[in-house]
């Protein structure tokens, strides 16, 4: 019997991180500007203009941190549940 690689599914995106929608939802829900986010201590303003109208698709998870705590998460939602418990319903 030949042995072979196991393939795991895994989740596939079609065009961009997920993570990149949680993100701009915080942003939106902040109502900081990517200046803002920048100057206190997020990521650079090429970074998440990358994120949200460029080519990056899979953004680095210490980027993503350090937008999020700019925006003063201190947990990412990366359900709808975690966003409804962020948002405070």
């Amino acid at each position: 019997m030949a042995r072979g690689f196991l393939r795991y599914k895994a989740y596939a995106f079609v065009d961009k991180d997920p993570i990149i929608d949680v993100i701009r939802t915080l942003k939106r829900d902040s109502e900081m500007t990517d200046t803002e986010i920048h100057d206190k201590g997020g990521p650079a303003i090429g970074t998440l203009k990358g994120w949200f109208g460029g080519k990056t698709r899979r953004p680095q998870f210490a980027t993503v941190a350090a937008a999020a705590s700019a925006m003063g998460v201190t947990e990412l939602p990366l359900t709808s549940e975690g966003r409804n418990r962020l948002r405070g319903r």
